[in-house]
């Protein structure tokens, strides 16, 4: 029997890892749909189960059903990520879709629902939430995957794979949900509401299609997890271990950075839909717009713009930038709010600010397509290959961190003060603060070396 020609075998290989590639920018894309189908409409939902609360109350559930999904995979991103170095990754991409399935499937139960049931509807919408976030893991070992499959210095280009199947999944999931809007059926009552029996659509719809996701994967994902490289440790949660990941002095500050920059994002997430009704009055269609819009500037800044200048400019370059837009956009909404608001008391038309608005939102999600591929990168880049899964699992667990803080602290100071601006002095007060350490990254010899690779082969 022959062997196969080395030629061949290298063939074989690159092509798997194309595949493998492909693959899972269609599973984040897909599982993305689904989410971006329910994200805009989960406050909204929620906030009408809470008649008779106060308005601190209604922000602090608001921000727990934000809050505990990001709880679960602070949790749970670090154990599945060992247990994808030594299992595999595949496995743990299904098992993070089949969950997407079931809990997606139990959000659209919840919001059926009557008023009557306000408060086992709710902790249905918790247990949803608590659910997905235990399951998932795509991202992160989404992120595994590509490591796997990239080689350092394209590392970065890989990475905004990710981010482009992101935008593009919360550009059309919004979409989807648009114009599943326009022939569902509305009350009686208010001709901006979906009617009460119809209110289950949405995370049906989202259910399907992550149950269309992981048919795709089962069928044509292969397992990217090289022989012999699985030698994590047979243990579920450590905060020992993840502590030991946060102490590594090329590793530590970028996670740190990571965690703060996607606090203060978080911040902007949680309260926008809550924004949109509260001072521009948009309704459920229009508010799926603005976050199409959202995914459509994350979609195009990281698949137009960050993978252009990705392997040109440094990652942490690229991350300066970022943050820079992410502190002008989110701080130019502050200003928005405050003069939205001097604007309501003085005549009550806002209308003139809703272009400013606009760009002030494209201008912090472009700056955070920037931050998000480059500190991933960085962190796989200066990772053990061993230990890929693991760490890349505790960048996304203190992503996650981020991610309770944000949402809690956002939804509360939300109605603290009617002009609506704290979310974003807090954010702009935090982006500030990563700035200022970012001179605490450093850049590793093997980077510096490609750096001085790229510069040479540079025509003067």
């Amino acid at each position: 029997m022959s062997t196969p020609a080395p030629a061949d075998a290298a063939k074989s290989a690159a092509h798997g890892k194309h595949m493998a590639m492909f693959i899972v920018f269609l599973v984040v894309f897909i599982d993305l749909l689904g989410f971006g189908i329910v994200l805009p409409l989960m406050p909204r939902f929620a906030v009408d189960y809470m008649s008779g609360f106060a308005d601190w109350e209604k922000g602090l559930v608001i921000g727990l059903l934000y809050s505990s999904f990001s709880l679960m995979q602070f949790v749970f991103s670090p154990m599945w990520g060992r247990i994808s170095d030594r299992i595999g990754r595949r496995p743990i991409v299904l098992l993070s879709l089949a969950g997407s399935v079931v809990f997606y499937g139990l959000f659209a139960f919840a919001c059926t629902l009557p008023p009557a049931q306000s408060t086992l509807a709710l902790l249905l919408l918790l247990a949803s939430r608590i659910g997905a976030g235990i399951a998932g893991a795509s991202v992160s070992t989404a992120s595994a995957v590509i490591a796997d499959s990239t080689t350092p210095e394209k590392r970065s280009k890989g990475m905004a794979l990710i981010g482009v199947a992101f935008g593009i999944g919360f550009t059309f999931g919004p979409l989807i949900a648009y114009a599943g809007l326009i022939w569902l059926p509305t009350d009686a009552n208010d001709a901006d509401k979906i009617a009460s029996e119809w209110l289950w659509v949405p995370g049906g719809i989202a259910s399907g299609l992550s149950l269309i996701a992981l048919l795709i994967a089962y069928a044509k994902l292969p397992e990217t997890l090289k022989a012999g490289s699985g030698e994590s440790e047979r243990k579920g949660f450590s905060l020992g271990r993840s502590m030991d990941v946060l102490k590594m002095p090329m590793i530590g500050p970028l996670i740190l950075i990571y965690f703060l920059a996607i606090f203060a994002f978080a911040n902007f997430e949680a309260t926008l839909a809550l924004y949109t009704k509260d001072v521009f009055h948009f309704n459920d269609k229009k508010n799926f717009l603005v976050f199409a819009g959202v995914g459509f500037v994350l979609m195009l800044a990281q698949g137009g713009f960050y993978r252009r200048f990705a392997g040109k400019v440094s990652e942490q370059t690229l991350m300066k930038a970022g943050l820079a837009m992410m502190l002008m956009g989110l701080g130019g909404l502050g200003v928005i709010s405050y003069y939205t608001y001097q604007s309501k008391l003085a005549s009550g038309d806002v209308s003139s600010f809703h272009l400013i608005f606009y760009i002030a939102i494209a201008v912090s999600v472009f700056g955070f397509a920037f931050v998000n591929p480059s500190v991933s990168s960085l962190v796989s880049r200066r990772a053990d290959p061993n230990r890929q899964g693991e760490i890349l699992g505790v960048n996304q667990s203190f992503a996650a961190i981020g991610r309770i803080l944000g949402p809690l602290l956002g939804s509360y100071v939300f109605w603290m003060h009617p002009s609506r601006t704290l979310p974003f002095v807090c954010a702009g007060g935090l982006l500030i603060l990563v700035l200022l350490l970012m001179s605490s990254v450093g850049v590793s010899d093997e980077e510096a070396k490609q750096a001085k690779d790229v510069e040479a082969s540079t025509p003067s």
